[in-house]
């Protein structure tokens, strides 16, 4: 099988359609390591540069002015190895008044010891639109160890919606450090959804700096934990400007000897800002998980539904 087929297969179960990544009317990037197996480029992306590194790849996307790219750009990132080291670099910058969705699944199906860095660096333009949603799959083993880094810049009136989702498998390691900055009525949407098992290790921190009038951001993090793995979760808002309006919203199941801890940090800095926060860290409903097992699912079937239906 060559590493194309695989890392098509490997696509698929991180969720993906592999279709998607062969069809000429999408912009499609496959990478395994700091191998490009496959780029296609589609009118409206001005710039779609890639570069081998030693350790990983390095990207440069730019979009053309007032464009509207209707369908996804479908990136796939993975390791096939058991062990291996993959540093992503990423430079993204959305033209004024155009708009891009980025679909990216990555994938470790065989990890034992991988360990992913993702470095990415992002401008989105005036009253331009970036959506980015990330869904990951490392295997059953816990042998990954992923570190996403982010800094984000939205322009006058621009919007960012984010997601990242790791609710299948193990998580292994999980580091996530996100910071999006908003001026003047631009808008910031971070949503996380994991799903910890064993000894998986999560933390998530991301920051909305609202320093624009009427800035608007939403940080929403999910994450479920049992067995005997742990999470922590900070979400940060700064209300830096008049009228701007940002909310953190953190919900954490915990099962088993699990640790979870919420760290919502809120700050105004104009009396007109309106910054709030509310988290809660708690088990599955008896209730509701007694109803679930009526129909036939083992105890460890029903958190998983209540779980998965939370995280959706």
């Amino acid at each position: 099988m060559s590493d194309y087929e695989a890392m098509t297969r490997a696509y698929r179960r991180a969720g993906g359609d592999p279709q998607v990544l062969r069809s000429p009317e999408c912009a499609s990037l496959i990478v395994n390591k700091n191998r490009i197996l496959g780029k296609r480029k589609v009118e409206g992306i001005r710039i779609f540069q890639t570069e081998e590194l030693p350790k990983g790849v390095k990207i440069t996307l730019v979009t053309q002015k007032g464009y509207r790219i209707e369908k996804p750009v479908y990136l796939c990132f993975g390791i096939l190895p058991e062990r291996g080291l993959q540093e992503i670099y990423t430079d993204v910058r959305i033209a004024d008044g155009s708009s891009i969705t980025l679909i990216a699944h990555c994938t470790f199906p065989n990890a034992v010891k991988i360990k992913h860095i993702m470095s990415a660096c992002v401008r989105i333009g005036k009253k331009a639109f970036l959506g980015y949603h990330e869904t990951h799959y490392h295997g059953e083993r816990g042998g990954a160890e992923v570190i996403p880094k982010g800094k984000i810049y939205i322009d006058k009136g621009g919007r960012l919606d984010t997601s990242f989702t790791l609710i299948t498998g193990r998580v292994g390691k999980l580091r996530i450090d996100y910071e999006a900055k908003a001026i003047e009525r631009a808008v910031a949407e971070l949503v996380a959804r994991v799903y910890g098992k064993g000894d998986d290790d999560i933390w998530i921190k991301e920051k909305a700096i609202l320093d624009g009038p009427y800035a608007k951001s939403l940080i929403k993090t999910r994450v479920a934990v049992k067995d005997r793995a742990k999470t922590e979760a900070i979400g940060i808002t700064e209300g830096n400007a008049p009228f701007s309006r940002g909310h953190v919203d953190c919900i954490e199941i915990v099962q088993g000897r699990a640790k979870a801890k919420a760290l919502p940090l809120v700050e105004a800095k104009d009396d007109r800002a309106r910054v709030t926060h509310e988290a809660a860290i708690g088990s599955i409903d008896k209730i509701q998980l007694e109803t679930i097992m009526a129909r036939g699912l083992s105890k460890e079937e029903a958190i998983d539904v209540v779980v998965k239906g939370m995280l959706k």
